[in-house]
């Protein structure tokens, strides 16, 4: 009887009989086990009343605001960079990654060579895989054998940009960026932000552009010396710079002032840059207490929102040269 017989490719496998099962009185194979009662909103992760009772709980903690200042990512999941140059440019920029996938198989040129060499410089993990493990990992997008694991980065919380202004010695230097989508425009002002002095940059949680591994290659290793920090509600921050002390100038093709009048460069300072396309939206725009234009000798009606961020940068970085004592 199959089943029952001890020949070879006549017995059932443990755990595949399709009758009744010892134990379960053969009405039901596995048995559901309950989760219990539903617990309270603020007990349930992600509920909104769970993240009013974890402000609450944070206001009596440190005044104002919750425990949890760092949030790695808000949500977002690792990032897997694919190709051999990308890899390559990822790895040479100091992007911090957890993993290094390989190929097996993968015919190993100098980029790949320069990879496994550089991750091993890191102490990041070189793993051997399978090509169709990888393709499954990759979603089956090209990736040349080649696959960087990047962990969500690490935002910092917009106050901790006005702590770290008011250790400087300089007057506060900020930039929010409002609207600009593409990260490799944001990682190209972290870069300016760096190389002109200043603290810090503000980007909304929605509807802009992330902390991406392109926006760290862009910035060319800076992202690890400047904090990005995300802003929930972008014109309610700014409206909290102002209230400590900063100035909040706009960038405007209609601003109220150009850059050659531009008089607050030695006060602490939040520089708004709005996208290339849109500019500022309109409630940042009534937040701004200045708005300032860049004036242009050529036929181009406007700058990229990287370049114009950088021109008005470096002035604002001249004249606090100037004006040293």
């Amino acid at each position: 009887m199959a089943g029952n017989s001890k020949r070879r490719g006549a017995m059932r496998k443990e755990g595949t009989k399709k009758g009744m099962v010892v134990g379960s009185g053969g009405q039901r194979r596995r048995g559901l086990q309950g989760k219990g009662p539903t617990p309270p909103a603020e007990m349930r992760p992600g509920h909104p009343a769970a993240r009013r009772a974890r402000a609450a709980d944070g206001k009596g903690k440190q005044g104002g605001r919750g425990s949890d200042r760092r949030r790695p990512g808000d949500g977002e999941t690792p990032e897997t960079v694919l190709g051999r140059n990308p890899v390559v440019e990822c790895l040479r920029a100091g992007v911090p990654a957890t993993a290094l996938h390989v190929a097996l198989g993968t015919h190993a040129d100098d980029r790949v060579a320069e990879a496994v060499q550089l991750a091993a410089d890191r102490g990041i993990s070189i793993l051997e895989v399978p090509r169709g493990d990888l393709d499954r990992i990759t979603g089956g997008a090209l990736h040349q054998g080649l696959a960087l694991q990047v962990p969500p980065y690490e935002y910092a919380h917009p106050d901790e940009l006005l702590e770290a202004a008011s250790e400087s010695e300089e007057p506060g230097l900020i930039v929010a960026l409002d609207g600009v989508t593409d990260p490799r425009n944001l990682g190209a002002v972290v870069r300016s932000v760096g190389a002109f002095g200043g603290h810090g940059v503000v980007v909304p949680q929605r509807r802009a552009a992330g902390m991406t591994a392109v926006a760290w290659r862009t910035s060319a290793g800076t992202a690890a010396r400047v904090p990005v920090a995300r802003a929930t509600n972008l014109t309610r921050t700014l409206r909290e710079y102002a209230t400590a002390g900063f100035m909040i100038a706009g960038l405007d093709a209609e601003g109220s002032v150009t850059l050659d009048d531009f008089e607050l460069a030695a006060d602490p300072l939040v520089l708004v840059v709005g996208s290339e396309g849109k500019g500022l939206s309109r409630l940042v725009k009534q937040t701004c207490d200045v708005t300032v234009s860049i004036p242009l000798a050529g036929q181009v009606e406007s700058l990229n929102a990287s370049v114009a961020a950088g021109v008005v940068l470096a002035e604002v970085a001249r004249q606090r040269r100037l004006r040293r004592p």
